[in-house]
């Protein structure tokens, strides 16, 4: 009834290729992160967040919404 996808036989190896990539890259980073120098981590550990802006939307006020039920 179905036909069957011509690269049925070569999911499990694309699969297995993806799963080796992502597992290269974690260990590649986890293992430069090992290794960093004590300097370095402290200066990283220095670096400030990002500064609050005033452009983030205040709280809603519960008093402006006249849907909200007031307790």
């Amino acid at each position: 009834m179905f036909k069957r996808l011509p690269l049925e036989e070569h999911t499990t190896a694309c699969l297995t290729i993806a799963f080796v990539t992502a597992v290269t890259i974690f260990f590649g980073f986890a293992w430069r992160a090992l290794r960093m120098s004590r300097a370095q981590v402290d200066r990283f550990a220095q670096l400030p967040f990002a500064p609050e802006t005033s452009d983030q939307p205040a709280a809603p006020d519960p008093a402006a919404n006249p849907t909200t039920p007031r307790t």
